[in-house]
């Protein structure tokens, strides 16, 4: 999936995406929660935090 195509599915933007995956950005919980949905994945598959 392009970053195009899953900033589409979740409402934001392609910058928006580019950054998350850059850990330049950490999502909003709602936004995180929509990101794994469109993926079929739970939370934790998709993201982790390592403090």
């Amino acid at each position: 999936m392009t970053q195009k195509a899953l900033a589409g599915k979740v409402g934001v933007t392609r910058q928006t995406i580019m950054a998350i995956e850059n850990a330049k950005y950490s999502p909003t919980l709602e936004l995180a929660f929509q990101i794994a949905a469109v993926f079929g994945k739970n939370l934790d598959e998709i993201f982790k935090y390592d403090p």
